[in-house]
């Protein structure tokens, strides 16, 4: 267990809220020049969020500043470090490499802050690192002793074959993943991801979170991708990847993730590819005999790219009624025809959550962009759902201290 932060450490970490404040981002940022000088920590990281889309130091800013300014009220971080633990199991992420990240954080801070970042200060946030990163350690091999004890569960990377590839729109594909030894997989929760290294030809190799789309087995796992314009990996995928080649992959990981008994209803509500990890979670309510009603939300552009719509009817139809879907286009093509393919032209919004859904007896399943989560978590907390019953992931880089 880690030890205690010390109350001049606490003050001295607070203390430098202001300059965090003012040049968190020019620390984070110069932290990874630092890092990526090791090419052997430079490849544990996902590069989409360095180099692609350049996120990552920013996330990371935050991070840091939320962790300064909560130094005294660690339990408000809570779910915070819970879904750093999550990234770092499924990166392979091990108490060796810790220490790289403390020698490059402690000299930004002192490159950024120069004569600021006295060696009173500089010793205080050494300290603080290494408290949350105790925690971290402690809290990560716990989960990889899940992992290998897990039926069919295992631990750093496997190989696993494409055993199926499937266009599921214009945008989006789905890979069936089984492993290459033909052994049993370890079942996933709903809602989870899984991480996987991909040996591009002519380049580094490249290091995904993709969510499990496919209701929890032992034989394998479905993903369904999204092609991004600049996308090295989903491009990959999309354009290269054929049954029967070899992929890297980690444990299933993520903290977003299905009750395992719900105790009221569920509303599952997404916009684009965030439907993903919703499809797990309805394919396992679905699997339920009896249980609390189920309402599907889901917004797409139109129906090029709605992906999965038939599955989620075929799985509501099966349900005898308790489960529910809803589709809204925001721009229906010709083809498009209202009641067949889609319910409702436009956009999902809280309001109409508010008269279609039971607001005061439901938990809420969120997933999409930033923009989505803010106009949603906000209208539900607005319309009176408990903060405690709204549960929402977003795809891009996580505010983690170490890795993404």
């Amino acid at each position: 267990m880690a030890r205690e932060l010390s109350g001049p450490t606490i003050s001295l970490v607070k203390a430098t809220v202001p300059a965090l404040q003012a040049h968190g981002l020019d620390i984070t940022r110069r932290m990874y020049e630092r890092l990526f000088q090791n090419a052997e920590i430079r490849e544990l990281f996902n590069q989409s969020h360095h180099g692609e889309t350049g996120s990552q130091p920013q996330a990371l800013a935050g991070a840091v500043l939320a962790y300064a300014q909560n130094i005294d009220n660690l339990g408000a971080l809570a779910g915070a470090v819970e879904r750093i633990a999550q990234k770092h199991v499924g990166l392979n992420i091990l108490p060796e490499h810790y220490p790289h990240v403390a020698e490059a954080l402690l000299a930004a801070i002192k490159d950024v802050l120069g004569e600021a970042a006295t060696p009173e200060i500089l010793a205080a946030w050494g300290e603080a690192y290494w408290f949350l990163a105790e925690i971290l350690i402690g809290r990560e091999s716990q989960i990889y002793a899940e992992h290998a004890a897990a039926p069919g569960g295992w631990v750093g990377w496997r190989d696993f074959v494409v055993a199926e590839k499937r266009r599921e729109s214009d945008v989006i594909t789905s890979f069936v993943l089984k492993p290459a030894d033909g052994g049993k997989t370890a079942a996933h929760r709903p809602g989870q991801y899984l991480t996987l290294w991909l040996a591009v030809p002519g380049g580094a190799p490249l290091k995904r979170n993709y969510t499990i789309s496919s209701a929890p087995g032992d034989d394998g796992y479905r993903i369904s991708v999204k092609r991004e314009p600049q996308g090295a990996a989903s491009n990959w995928l999309h354009e290269e990847a054929r049954p029967g080649d070899r992929l890297k992959v980690a444990a299933p990981a993520g903290e977003f993730v299905l009750p395992e008994t719900a105790e009221r209803p569920v509303v599952l509500v997404s916009g684009g590819v965030g439907l993903t990890p919703m499809v797990s979670m309805l394919g396992a309510l679905a699997r339920q005999s009896a249980g609390h009603a189920v309402h599907f939300v889901h917004g797409a552009m139109s129906g090029a790219t709605h992906a999965l719509g038939d599955e989620v009817r075929a799985l509501a139809k099966a349900s005898g009624g308790r489960i529910r879907t809803t589709f809204f286009y925001e721009k229906p093509r010709a083809q498009d025809v209202q009641g067949e393919a889609y319910d409702e032209a436009g956009l999902v919004t809280p309001d109409w959550l508010a008269r279609h859904t039971p607001l005061n007896d439901a938990d809420y399943f969120l997933c999409g962009p930033r923009a989505f989560l803010r106009a949603f978590v906000n209208g539900l907390v607005s319309h009176g759902v408990p903060p405690s019953r709204i549960h929402y992931e977003f795809f891009g880089p996580a505010d983690e201290l170490l890795a993404a």
